[in-house]
């Protein structure tokens, strides 16, 4: 009678081996898909919340829009929400922000109108223009 021997083929090691692998990948993957959705939905937010103070707010109070955008001119906005992902404001010199507020019609400091857009990595740009 032949004895029988314990253990795991090496066909069986391959299988499990490769069955890791492959769900690892899949892991990783939709970790980063997730983690993209999630700075577009960041940039989505910010976007809004100047939109709707900009309307609601600095609109409903001056009649005009402000040449560029900050804290001050939206005091109920939270500061952070100008600032993008990468650290820089969105009245940065270099205009290399993420988000880009382009005043139009502008005379002595007030605008007529205005357009708010940022970049998105799984979709178009984002973009508000001004309701008035």
């Amino acid at each position: 009678m032949k004895k029988l021997e314990k253990g795991f083929t090496i066909i069986e090691l391959f299988v499990v081996i490769v069955l890791i692998g492959a769900a690892s990948v899949l892991f990783f993957v939709q970790k980063n898909n997730i983690a993209v959705a999630a700075r577009d939905d960041k940039r989505k937010i910010a976007i809004n919340a100047m939109y709707y103070n900009l309307e609601e707010v600095f609109y409903a109070k001056n009649k005009h829009y402000p040449i560029t955008l900050n804290a001050k001119d939206l005091p109920a906005m939270d500061p952070e929400l100008f600032i993008d992902s990468s650290g820089i404001d969105i009245n940065d010199e270099l205009g290399i922000s993420e988000y880009r507020y382009e005043p139009t019609d502008c005379e002595a400091e007030k605008c007529k109108g205005y357009t708010l857009r940022t970049a998105l990595e799984n979709e178009a740009d984002y973009i508000k223009k001004s309701r008035n």
